[in-house]
């Protein structure tokens, strides 16, 4: 069972419950964090939690929703940040990280077929969304996530230059 744990702020309130609850586990060098996602659309929030543990010795990889056939490895390029590449990799995590794009209704995708899906591994589970994409559709119901990351923007402020 979930508990909150705590609040935090900002990009670094999104991604630093990730890096040290990675940290606490002391994966081993080689060890597979795999992120589960829409493509274009959880991308670049998965950019921002695997930019936050590039130094750590693991390979990244992202699945698009939970087609393993594609995955590709997420790499670190100069003067960019992390990128999705087009190499490809077997999947074999001992951490996978569920985005709440997960859930939408068009991605046909349940908390029960996730939750099958990553269990053969015997992973961490990781669940990542915004706006409580993860809690609104119950998967924390079903899911055991070792952690839980929800960023909350709102409100969001729009400035606009007047005439």
């Amino acid at each position: 069972m979930l508990q909150l744990k705590e609040k935090r702020k900002g990009v670094e309130g999104l991604s630093r419950p990730f890096k040290e609850m990675l940290m606490e586990d002391e994966l081993k060098g080689g060890a597979q964090i795999v992120y589960y996602g829409r493509p274009a659309l959880c991308v670049p929030y998965i950019m921002v939690k695997s930019y936050e543990i590039r130094n750590l010795p693991v390979q990244q990889v992202f699945v698009p929703l939970l087609d393993e056939s594609k995955a590709k490895v997420i790499k670190f390029v100069p003067d960019v940040g992390m990128q999705v590449s087009d190499e490809t990799t077997e999947v074999h995590p001992q951490v996978v990280v569920l985005m709440g794009g997960l859930t939408m209704p068009d991605a046909h995708i349940s908390a029960e077929v996730a939750l099958n899906h990553v269990s053969k591994y015997k992973p961490k589970i990781v669940g990542a969304c915004y706006m409580s994409e993860l809690f609104d559709a119950k998967w924390p119901d079903v899911i055991p996530f070792d952690l839980l990351v929800d960023g909350i923007i709102d409100p969001v402020y729009v400035w606009r230059k007047t005439d």
